[in-house]
């Protein structure tokens, strides 16, 4: 079972790199002073932050593929208040809480791609690095290409990912805190050597996982660029 799956992954990555180009895409395109109200560097991945959704809008980070399968730590932080966003738009773990749609704390930096050690665990517990996500999409569908993340690491040595997160104009929001609801999701994997692969995913409360497979939401990745707001 295991090799049958290896030999999967193996195949989706060589697809990748052969059917794309090399292009200069880097995490500084979308993480910059320009395209956010503030730039949280936290040591292990960076956080383009929204301050009028509360939330971040990209999420960017370099998976080493010799850590991201180490430690495994089972026990989970506690979710924090990230100090340095000014206190009015700063998302807190009690604004998920009796809100009128029920949506996960869904990672951006997954906690599963950094749990090699307690300092970088811990990291990614941050609110800043959460967003809203619909019960099933967490669990079920944007899962698959968080573990894709971390297979395409431990293949090619590393990986780096960029993570955004799709408003809309006027944005369904939690009641008390103001946290506005995404339209939707999508993570861009690439290295130096030509690999690239985006998936994106719709913020749906009414998604069907029966059947759910990762190559249903591979996108081109030219067609992100399009989200990006200078």
């Amino acid at each position: 079972m295991y090799i049958k799956q290896y030999l999967k992954i193996a195949a989706l990555v060589c697809i990748a790199i052969v059917s794309t180009t090399l292009h200069a895409t880097e995490i500084k395109d979308f993480i910059n002073q320009q395209n956010c109200d503030q730039v949280i560097d936290k040591g292990y991945y960076q956080i383009c932050y929204d301050y009028k959704n509360k939330g971040a809008k990209y999420v960017g980070y370099t998976l080493d593929g010799n850590k991201v399968n180490a430690g495994n730590i089972k026990k989970r932080p506690r979710f924090y208040p990230d100090k340095s966003i000014p206190r009015k738009y700063r998302a807190t773990s009690k604004g998920y809480t009796k809100n009128e749609f029920y949506a996960d704390r869904g990672h951006l930096a997954p906690d599963a791609s950094f749990d090699w050690s307690r300092k970088s665990l811990h990291s990614v517990y941050s609110m800043a690095n959460i967003i809203p996500q619909y019960r099933w999409i967490n669990r079920r569908t944007w899962v698959k290409a968080e573990k894709y993340e971390r297979q395409v690491a431990s293949k090619l040595g590393s990986v780096t990912v960029i993570n955004g997160v799709v408003y809309g104009a006027h944005p369904k929001r939690m009641r008390k805190s103001g946290i506005a609801y995404p339209e939707g999701y999508w993570k861009m994997l690439y290295d130096n050597h030509g690999f690239e692969r985006c998936f994106y995913y719709k913020n749906d409360s009414h998604v069907k996982t029966k059947g759910d497979k990762l190559r249903n939401h591979v996108v081109n990745c030219r067609s992100l660029t399009g989200v990006r707001q200078q």
